[in-house]
């Protein structure tokens, strides 16, 4: 494992917490001090199309959770849900996406989205089998010019707290083919990342849902510590 120094941890806890008060509209405190109430979460992104959006539902708890303990941030417990005409999209940097059916937006919410994530918000997609046909093809018109490139495994994104030499992890067999991990950029910035023949989620479930082993289990928790952490370090690159 390679680890954060507490001063990392704490200039990204200060540099997100920042851009999440920029997002809501309130003040930074007197002498530009954050104010120690500002917490960091996961919101789960709700579609129209017919899609399970809301599937396994005790993953993120779990992985919130499992981010707090691990790496000592200010991580919110609260389940947050948002759509994206929901005027408050602003206040949820960080959407998670999830479901086995179709995912269809309107151009409204096209337009919404891809102002979101280029202003400075995320988006992690994770396929739970079902997804990948219609997710694709809206992530290419909300960025026709920018579309999905797979991110190698010696990117940091593997290894910014857990080495995770093969990148992405195989959690559920699905078809047998081997996981991919997708992104887009913007600017030199990670703004989506899809996670393919993987489902990340269902390792981040309670482990009676899947009886997945321990050991996939862990491996699907340390891909989404890494994300989280990689993401919140793009503020501070």
């Amino acid at each position: 494992m390679k680890g954060l120094s507490f001063l990392s941890i704490t200039r990204i806890t200060c540099s997100l917490s920042l851009i999440l008060i920029a997002g809501t509209g309130n003040a930074v405190g007197v002498g530009g001090q954050v104010p120690q109430n500002s917490e960091l979460s996961i919101t789960r992104l709700q579609y129209e199309g017919g899609g399970d959006w809301y599937a396994n539902p005790t993953s993120l708890p779990n992985i919130l959770a499992n981010i707090a303990e691990r790496t000592g941030l200010p991580i919110s417990q609260e389940l947050k849900t948002v759509k994206l005409s929901d005027p408050s999209l602003g206040d949820h940097p960080y959407l998670y996406m999830t479901g086995h059916g179709n995912v269809s937006f309107s151009d409204e919410e096209r337009n919404m989205l891809r102002r979101h994530l280029i202003s400075g918000a995320f988006l992690h997609a994770d396929d739970n089998y079902g997804l990948d046909e219609s997710f694709r093809r809206e992530i290419e018109l909300i960025f026709p010019e920018n579309g999905l490139i797979e991110i190698p495994t010696d990117h940091p994104v593997f290894h910014v707290m857990y080495d995770l030499p093969e990148g992405l992890p195989k959690i559920h067999e699905h078809d047998g083919n081997a996981p991919q991990a997708f992104g887009i950029f913007h600017e030199g910035r990670l703004i989506v990342f899809y996670s393919f023949e993987s489902d990340l989620g269902d390792g981040w479930e309670n482990s009676e849902v899947h009886n997945d082993s321990p050991e996939i289990r862990e491996s699907a928790v340390q891909m989404g510590v890494n994300l989280y952490l990689y993401v919140l370090s793009q503020v501070i690159s």
